[in-house]
């Protein structure tokens, strides 16, 4: 039996700590495994009782007649360490440790937590600080929470992983209201030992479970939680997760715009894009999501039919669904004849929503009008708004709702407009997907929405390029642009001089007007000392270098290393393309509106290391400015296959130099007309 089996499903659990009396915390895990049917044997540990109900008492670990599967330690902080060593001397192979006082608690508490990880040897521990852990599926509570108080849980495929020990209550609770049902719920506490990664990889083999739940403060191995989230949807599930921490404003970079941009919460989104992890926007999301995805339904396109008798609560499930990204079609002509052959004087049929007004009271023709729009081509899913009429009579809603489910694989939910708990439980428990928010409706419809994901976890050799001759530090513009053409990277043509004299001889060659810029390893934003000049005609070069190292002296004491004289890029859409490393989940690049709109728009994508072709080509697509790729109001058609070659030629420079890069960016990326390919504009490097 694997540590996994011993946690979630264990044959003997021994309980140390435990009371006879089951209203206390110490007495609870005890009275919830045997209400809730509990076949193994329970081993209570309380030296001051030989009985517990009908089980004997131990005085000991060692006293016990075989080695338990799992213990559960319900004594308190100071105690813990002596019943973890206990337990795993006993041949015990995992414990769910609840004691706070950890990890949690500064210095001592974090001094404390290692030495628990010490005590318990081989034996694998889920905690501490946490609230346990419930399988539904087995009927196998193990944990102190009062939740298990609640009546009628319903098992589904829905596993909850948190984080949080509240947020597991808080889960089930509101999914029991809900008529909504589970397989596992997990609280992993401090994660001393056992990670959410680890029970993320276990749910991939759960035959129970379909859709996993995640509520997420960290990832602490963001590889391990990779592999894992990979299993799972190679396994045909789903993951929807729930990260807090939104508003932190992450590490900033002290001289790239990407630092600015690429927030610690946007490289999560980063990381979910990539692993094809569905982000729960709000905590609402969290149940409402993965109740929708449990049926094993998904669109297969955007085109979604609203079936209603009241026209206000449609109206505002269809403002939601547009503001969601997908469409509502009227009926095509061959629907639209159907629907209307049904001679229903009052309702209107042949637009988008289907107002029924009264034929949602007669169910044989509320089940052919759900007939008919699950049959039609011209809908991926259908949302029937469920009015106050049906607060009687919910059977006359949910049987031709559940008719219409087994004659189509189309996703179909219930948004309930009135307050009618009861309503929306029962569609629930009856296997149809209701809600009581018309944001849900259209946050659950999206959710449905799949997109291809790469299941394996790609590898990104390290290229073989010469680097031994790179210093620490920062590289000014000309060298940072060498470097980025050591990996293939396209940089404008340019040259540097040390004096105006020169700099006016050496841009004749260029032919037009051309660029200069200061030259300095200290001065990376060039444009805020005066350091840039844009169509400088070839007869005013030296005049106005002249003016720009005057302007450059006056605004800093910087060292100037040179002047760059740079061909004028006329025509490109530009881009910008940067590297940022963040401390827990490793180095990612960021591509995005390049140039003066960078910080004006921050319309940017990312995605963490190592990155594939598809990758690259999807963070295009995220982005708003791709349209100027494409063409917009006859604009020429840019290059963006040459774009891809670049972002890829960029990673390779970002793997190659792994932890000696500190930061790294070229910004303005100009992409050219398709065929001539893309330039560097600008660069910055710092190296460590």
């Amino acid at each position: 039996m694997t540590f996994i089996q011993a946690l979630l499903n264990p044959a003997s659990v021994v309980v140390v700590g435990a009371s006879s009396d089951p209203t206390k915390l110490t007495g609870r895990p005890i009275a919830y495994l045997q209400q809730h049917g509990y076949q193994g044997q329970i081993y209570p540990i309380n030296p001051r009782s030989e009985m517990i109900g009908d089980l004997k008492c131990y005085a000991d670990a060692q006293s016990l007649p075989e080695a338990p599967d799992l213990g559960l330690v319900l004594v308190g902080a100071n105690r813990v360490i002596d019943a973890v060593r206990d337990l795993s001397a006993a041949g015990t192979k995992a414990a769910v440790v609840l004691a706070s006082g950890f990890g949690e608690a500064g210095e001592e508490g974090q001094r404390l937590q290692a030495q628990l990880r010490e005590a318990a040897g081989s034996m694998r521990i889920l905690g501490p600080n946490t609230i346990g852990l419930v399988n539904l599926t087995d009927g196998i509570m193990l944990t102190a929470s009062g939740a298990m108080d609640m009546k009628d849980f319903r098992t589904g495929g829905i596993a909850v992983l948190s984080q949080s020990g509240g947020i597991l209550g808080s889960l089930l609770s509101r999914g029991v209201a809900r008529g909504i049902g589970f397989s596992k719920l997990v609280a992993t506490g401090n994660e001393a030992d056992i990670e959410v990664a680890d029970l993320l990889d276990a749910m991939a083999d759960d035959p129970a479970t379909t859709v996993v739940a995640l509520y997420l403060e960290t990832i602490r191995n963001v590889e391990k939680f990779r592999r894992a989230a990979a299993r799972v949807i190679a396994a045909g599930k789903s993951i929807v997760a729930y990260k807090v921490g939104r508003s932190e404003t992450g590490a900033q970079s002290a001289v790239s715009h990407t630092g600015a941009l690429a927030g610690a919460d946007r490289v999560y989104d980063a990381l979910f894009v990539q692993l094809g992890i569905i982000r729960a926007q709000t905590f609402a999301d969290l149940l409402d999501i993965p109740a929708g995805l449990a049926q094993g339904r998904v669109l297969a396109g955007k085109r979604v039919a609203i079936v209603t008798s009241t026209g206000g609560a449609a109206t505002i499930v269809a403002d939601n669904v547009g503001l969601a990204g997908l469409e509502m079609p009227s009926p095509d002509p061959e629907t639209a004849q159907k629907l209307l052959a049904l001679d229903l004087k009052e309702a209107v049929l042949d637009r988008n929503p289907i107002d029924v007004t009264l034929a949602g009271l007669r169910p044989d023709l509320f089940r052919a009008i759900l007939k008919i729009l699950a049959e039609s081509p011209s809908y991926d899913a259908i949302v029937v708004v469920v009015g106050s009429s049906s607060i009687g009579q919910p059977d006359v809603v949910a049987r031709p709702l559940l008719e219409s489910m087994n004659i189509s694989n189309k996703p179909i939910m219930a948004y309930v407009s009135p307050d009618a708990p009861g309503i929306v439980q029962h569609l629930n428990a009856s296997g149809i997907p209701a809600y009581a928010a018309p944001e849900s409706c259209a946050a659950v419809l999206k959710g449905l929405i799949r997109r291809p994901v790469t299941v394996a976890v790609p590898e990104q050799a390290k290229p073989a390029v010469d680097l031994s001759d790179l210093a620490a530090g920062a590289l000014n513009e000309a060298d940072a642009k060498r470097l980025c053409a050591r990996f293939g990277f396209p940089i404008t043509r340019e040259v540097t001089a040390m004096t105006p004299a020169e700099a006016a001889a050496k841009a004749g060659d260029f032919g037009g007007s051309v660029v200069i810029k200061i030259l300095s390893d200290e001065i990376l934003h060039k444009s805020e000392v005066g350091g840039v000049a844009v169509g400088v005609a070839l007869a005013d070069v030296e005049v106005a270098c002249e003016a720009m190292l005057a302007r450059v002296r006056s605004a800093t004491t910087a060292r100037i290393d040179g002047l760059l004289i740079q061909e004028l890029v006329k025509g490109g859409v530009e881009f910008i393309l940067g590297y940022n490393c963040d401390p827990q989940l490793g180095p990612g690049i960021l591509l995005g509106a390049g140039g003066v709109q960078t910080e004006l728009y921050q319309d940017v994508a990312m995605r963490l290391l190592p990155v594939t072709r598809d990758d690259v080509k999807e963070m295009i697509g995220e982005l708003k400015c791709a349209a100027l790729l494409e063409g917009f109001r006859g604009r020429p058609v840019a290059d963006t296959e040459a774009l891809v070659d670049a972002v890829l030629s960029f990673a390779d420079m970002v793997v190659a130099l792994d932890s000696r890069l500190e930061e790294a960016e070229i910004n303005p990326v100009f992409v050219l007309e398709k065929g001539k390919g893309v330039r560097a504009g600008d660069a910055l490097a710092v190296l460590r």
